[in-house]
């Protein structure tokens, strides 16, 4: 079983779609751990940002390139990282 299918799979606990359910546990989790959690999900991006502007100078225009040509890559990073997050909230907020 896949994860996607797992989120899927109506009679599971993770019913429906691992985004819809990091909003579910973001918007009901302990405030102070959520904005722990986005807070170092921004940090990343930020340094990632950084990193892409020193080594490319168009960098809009390869983000654009990557987020066209990479389409299915960034859609399966995206559905790891909110199950990732998910987690790092559920486990600290027991």
């Amino acid at each position: 079983m896949t994860i996607q299918e797992l989120f899927n799979d109506d009679d599971g606990a993770f019913m429906g779609t691992p985004k819809s359910k990091f909003f579910d546990i973001i918007f009901h989790a302990n405030r102070n751990l959520v904005e722990e959690e986005l807070e170092k999900l921004i940090e990343r991006m930020c340094a990632l940002e950084i990193i892409a502007e020193e080594s490319t100078e168009n960098l809009e225009q390869k983000l654009q390139e990557t987020l066209f040509s990479k389409s299915e890559e960034i859609e399966n990073r995206k559905i790891d990282t909110f199950i990732n997050s998910m987690g790092n909230i559920l486990t600290q907020n027991e």
